[in-house]
């Protein structure tokens, strides 16, 4: 019998690091647990008796074709309607620009695979979306953090790095941006912002990969233009999940992008998983034709606008001076900074003894900074639950701003 398989990994094996919000996830079964942690959706917002009957009507017209392998791209219907969909609301698209993936995390780790060699430079937010952050590092990639201001990543930072960064020889492939309510900051990149992005990478000749998952999950304000639609050299590549406007479970995301990337995307997809689920992506289609995805989408975000208003109010009400938060137009989280001398991992600890759990905010940076910051998830817990957790939340910090 081995006593270690340390001999047999990989460089990128050996690098592999458990996800800490996955970690997190598993104290949801800690009785009395109340969990800011994970950004799930709320289950009462899953359409289970909807599902019901577009399953057996599925089974019923489509059995053998829907429990077949299908196309590498997705379904064609699937296809079809997310594109008639993108084009109602601003690009100008065609099937070729668009192909299905596992769920969009795959298509993080696809791109991962198609572009970076060890050593390349990928230019990201401080903070930003863990799972990306880790999709490229496992390919060996450096992670060179841009600071963010209340316009989402700032231009003048992101062109001095590019600028010091080639004159050190370096390698840069592309720049990773969530322009709406960014997983975790829960900042928006106004157009304005996003065409200095965009003028920046044609300039220096770099990828953009714009991640979408809570674009559509709006609460107020103006809807600003995905990345995609001001881009005009086929540079922009972005991606988008059903995961935060219908069912996570369902494990289906796309792409958009430009043929000769999808092409690509789609050849390293072969050697992933040959094709997503063919039944569960039928069954998105059938539920979309009947018009329920907008009905049921309208419902998610009413929902989510409540429950972050009232887990604000629990914020104003019962935090302590020295400490602040974001006020989100969208998405799933508030990010929370407290005075400099706290550590946000320490307090972690000491929450979850009182059955209150977070994300620490450091998992969230690349260099290693934000200690005293944390993320916090407003979409799952009832309005009870917030007022509770919020409340515990609260004591904790307040005892750890006294010294004890």
């Amino acid at each position: 019998m081995i006593t270690s398989i340390n001999n047999f990994l990989s460089d990128s094996g050996k690098g592999m690091k458990r996800s800490a919000i996955r970690e997190i996830l598993k104290l949801l079964q800690k009785p009395g647990m109340i969990s800011f942690a994970g950004g799930l959706p709320a289950p009462e917002t899953f359409p289970v008796e909807d599902l019901k009957g577009i399953t057996l009507e599925i089974l019923e017209k489509n059995g053998p074709e829907s429990l077949q392998y299908g196309t590498t791209e997705g379904d064609p219907l699937l296809r079809k309607m997310l594109v008639e969909r993108h084009n109602s609301q601003g690009l100008n698209i065609g099937i070729e620009n668009l192909i299905i993936t596992t769920g969009s995390q795959q298509a993080l780790d696809l791109i991962g695979r198609i572009f970076l060699n060890p050593g390349d430079y990928v230019l990201c937010g401080l903070p930003s979306y863990l799972g990306g952050l880790n999709a490229f590092s496992a390919y060996g990639a450096k992670l060179k953090g841009i600071s963010l201001d209340d316009n989402g990543i700032r231009p003048d930072e992101l062109e001095e790095t590019i600028i010091t960064l080639r004159e050190l020889g370096r390698k840069i492939k592309f720049i990773y941006v969530i322009p709406d309510f960014q997983n975790p900051a829960g900042i928006t990149l106004p157009n304005s912002r996003r065409l200095e992005v965009i003028e920046l990478a044609e300039k220096y000749n770099l990828l953009i990969v714009e991640d979408s998952p809570y674009r559509e999950v709006r609460f107020e304000g103006e809807p600003q233009k995905l990345m995609n639609e001001l881009d005009t050299t086929g540079r922009v590549i972005t991606l988008c999940t059903f995961s935060k406007i219908f069912a996570p479970g369902f494990r289906v995301g796309w792409v958009i992008g430009n043929p000769e990337i999808l092409d690509k995307l789609a050849m390293a997809k072969q050697t992933a998983d040959l094709c997503t689920s063919t039944f569960v992506q039928k069954i998105i289609a059938r539920y979309m034709e009947k018009g329920l995805l907008e009905k049921n989408l309208k419902k998610t975000i009413d929902l989510y606008r409540v429950r972050r208003i009232h887990m604000l109010n629990c914020f104003n009400k019962y935090m302590p001076e020295g400490v602040k938060w974001t006020k989100p137009h969208g998405g799933l989280f508030l990010f929370v900074t407290v005075p400099e001398h706290l550590d946000t991992d320490k307090i972690l600890c000491k929450a979850i003894e009182k059955n209150v759990a977070f994300v620490a905010g450091s998992t969230f940076f690349c260099n290693e900074s934000g200690h005293n910051t944390m993320r916090i998830n407003f979409s799952y817990s009832n309005e009870n639950d917030i007022e509770t957790g919020v409340k515990r939340l609260s004591d904790v910090i307040r005892e750890e701003l006294k010294g004890i």
